[in-house]
């Protein structure tokens, strides 16, 4: 594989690995480096918007996803004491996609799904359990200096261009010294994972569901044989404290009643952030997902918006890797970071806030709000297409 032709790709997850099967179609040489030993197994993201599905579907992506995930042709906002909700029907969508649902399966089944794709293809080379170190660039490409993990091996990885897919501790970000501008949200969340059956003790369940309950509010989305739930605490907990058996048992006990020793398949607690680079391109080292920017999970958009990045940024890099003007790469920053402030991060902090309303009266407010918008099919329907995160594509087509 001649550097002159390579792109490299430093993360292997879900962007980096997008990234990599679009440059592998387009025949462009690749390098994906990981610094893990192998495609994380780690639940995190698991919500498939529709776009993204039909972004996937050419690639055969889709159809596995769909044979290992579930469907979710509705998603609800619930007031959890009485059971009254906002019901959103993705069906109002069927004449804008293939894929009128969210798709709740595992990022990590997408990876992997990427991976053993690319595994068979010679144009495609996998580094796992490689570090970057350092990077130079020039007129004419870009040097990666790699180190094994273990601490022992030491490379350098030269290619025409860097994709910077490596998450919201990004290295290349860091090496590059850009400013991650934003804020940290005060609590603190615990993502756990329970086999308990939420849809056979509750009424009329969503497989996504948001609600507001008596102490503060959680969310259960239902994926193949598991209920994932986003709990949360109070910001004088440390992450240590807050996913600790106690306190997750007692936040399940808290919705459940009556029921005791919940089995947790997975427990991963973490801080929220709301941040974003100013410019996504840099010479050639080319920023995208978590890397370029992070926000709120509440509405599914982080991993969906970064896929969104890949598919426009592979885009203009094959033009330029075929001789396009370099400026296409100027034109991925100005489509899509304005995209990921107005769409997604703003948007996901407008999701955060409603949730975490306290006040009895503001809440019955809201869910009457919401209920008048699934009352009417067209008002639904304009909602859904913003936050199933078609607007955002639809906004960066408008900009040259």
């Amino acid at each position: 594989m001649e550097w002159e032709r390579r792109v490299i790709v430093v993360g292997a997850g879900p962007v980096g690995l997008v990234a990599a099967m679009l440059l592998a179609q387009a025949k462009i040489p690749v390098t994906v480096i990981e610094a893990e030993d192998s495609i994380s197994d780690d639940l995190r993201a698991s919500t498939f918007h529709p776009p993204t599905l039909d972004m996937l579907d050419p690639f055969g992506v889709t159809e596995q996803l769909l044979h290992q995930g579930l469907t979710c042709p509705t998603w609800q906002i619930r007031m959890f004491e009485t059971a009254e909700r906002a019901v959103f029907d993705m069906s109002v969508l069927s004449d804008d996609t293939a894929h009128p649902y969210r798709l709740q399966c595992e990022q990590a089944r997408l990876c992997q799904i990427i991976h053993d794709k690319l595994a068979k293809d010679s144009n495609v080379d996998f580094r796992f359990g490689q570090r970057v170190t350092g990077l130079a660039q020039d007129d004419d490409g870009v040097t990666l200096h790699v180190q094994s993990a273990d601490g022992d091996g030491k490379d350098e990885i030269r290619g025409q261009y860097v994709i910077a897919a490596d998450g919201a501790s990004s290295i290349i970000r860091e090496l590059l010294q850009l400013e991650f501008d934003g804020k940290t949200y005060p609590e603190t969340t615990v993502l756990a994972s329970t086999s308990f059956p939420f849809h056979e003790h509750l009424e009329d369940l969503s497989n996504v569901n948001y609600c507001w309950s008596p102490t503060g509010n959680f969310s259960l989305l239902r994926l193949k044989g598991f209920w994932r739930c986003s709990l949360y605490y109070n910001p004088e907990l440390s992450m240590e404290e807050a996913a600790s058996d106690e306190r997750v048992q007692g936040q399940l006990r808290q919705i459940m009643p009556g029921f005791s020793n919940f089995e947790i398949l997975d427990r991963r607690p973490y801080r929220v952030h709301q941040r974003i680079i100013k410019k996504y391109n840099h010479g050639r080292v080319l920023m995208a997902g978590d890397s370029a920017h992070l926000n709120s999970p509440s509405g599914g958009m982080g991993m969906n918006g970064g896929i969104h990045d890949a598919f426009n940024l592979v885009e203009k890099l094959t033009a330029v890797c075929n001789g396009g003007d370099q400026d296409l790469l100027d034109l991925y920053t100005r489509q899509r970071q304005p995209v990921a402030y107005n769409q997604i991060l703003v948007q996901a902090d407008k999701n955060r806030k409603r949730m975490a309303e306290k006040d009895p009266a503001r809440r019955a407010e809201l869910l009457k709000d919401l209920q008048a918008i699934t009352a009417d099919r067209d008002r639904m329907h304009d909602y859904l297409y913003r936050s199933s995160m078609f607007s955002g594509l639809d906004e960066a087509k408008t900009i040259a």
